[in-house]
């Protein structure tokens, strides 16, 4: 039986479902989760591989084939290559990336170009020391002895970092140079509210107008790339440099009138904005044996009330003064 494209209730065509397959992280980053971390999910709370590929293959069937692999880090997850060959061989969707801090990636590097086209990495800072105070964690030689490893298989990789007012607005201009002779994308992104601690009034002040003016002054002049369609990022390079850079305003939220995205928590539950106070159970009426036909009718009717905006949806949530950290959400 033929399903019609996901649409929400603001008329916007749903495509793409990021993923997260587990909440737990190998690195501390402090606007992510507390020092201490989180209480992570237990083993019954958290989907089974074979839970997260059914309702994969219910989400493809509706129309939604772009999916990004997030956590937590993704490969912080045992047997973690025998899911994603799963949904690269059987899920098939047409266009199919993860999301990763690049700890761990030397592990797997043959195993990669067969699975992705791109690769998101995470990554603050380009300095070893700020590394550590952002992350917690001492690996930075080995996350860079990574990164390069996985520019020389040929995967299309786009470095993400989180601007901090406090932390990290030394790193622009280095990693904005960084693409000189590199032909990847650095992606600058807004500081949110996401680390189960800090309340919205507490997070960087630095906004996309900010980064894109401090680039201008210490770099030079820059030219603006074209976007595509429901993009978050505004791409922009450096004449004569391989690489580019971008903006996320994932504070700013400008990009959201365009959203064509869903994410799914590795406990089943269906969010249709960051910003929104709940999200969507799936795994409870999966697991109850509903049909597929029942599923895609939750799935439909909670996307029709997709928020319009972030803005929208933060002011639901007014009253709730800290949100919760990312590696519960799926970044």
């Amino acid at each position: 039986m033929a399903v019609e494209q996901l649409k929400d209730g603001h008329g916007r065509t749903i495509n793409y479902l990021r993923l997260a397959v587990t909440d737990r992280c190998n690195l501390r980053c402090f606007y992510c989760m507390p020092e201490k971390g989180i209480r992570f999910l237990s083993r019954k709370e958290l989907m089974t591989y074979e839970e997260m590929l059914k309702l994969l293959s219910i989400f493809k069937s509706m129309g939604v084939d772009k999916m990004r692999i997030t956590g937590g880090e993704p490969f912080a997850r045992k047997d973690i290559l025998y899911f994603l060959k799963k949904v690269k061989n059987e899920i098939r969707p047409s266009s199919f990336s993860i999301t990763s801090n690049a700890t761990v990636l030397d592990e797997y590097l043959d195993e990669l170009p067969a699975l992705f086209e791109s690769m998101n990495i995470s990554l603050d800072s380009l300095d070893r020391q700020r590394f550590f105070e952002i992350t917690r964690k001492d690996v930075f030689p080995k996350v860079i002895d990574n990164i390069n490893a996985i520019l020389n298989t040929g995967i299309d990789v786009k470095i993400n970092a989180v601007i901090m007012s406090d932390k990290n607005i030394q790193d622009i201009v280095p990693m904005v140079q960084w693409t000189r002779e590199k032909n990847m994308d650095v992606r600058f992104i807004e500081e949110m509210p996401f680390n189960g601690t800090r309340g919205s009034d507490k997070i960087s002040t630095w906004n996309y107008k900010d980064i894109l003016s401090h680039i201008k002054t210490n770099i030079g002049s820059y030219e603006t790339l074209p976007n595509p369609p429901s993009s978050t990022s505004m791409m922009y390079r450096i004449p004569g440099y391989v690489g580019r850079f971008g903006i996320i305003p994932a504070f700013s939220r400008t990009f959201c009138g365009s959203c064509n995205r869903l994410r799914l928590t590795p406990k089943g539950e269906m969010r249709t904005c960051l910003y929104s106070t709940q999200g969507t159970d799936l795994l409870t009426p999966l697991r109850e044996g509903v049909s597929d036909d029942a599923l895609r009718q939750i799935i439909t009717a909670a996307v029709m009330n997709k928020e319009k905006d972030g803005y929208e949806a933060a002011k639901k949530r007014s009253f709730i003064p800290i949100y919760e950290s990312m590696t519960t959400i799926g970044g």
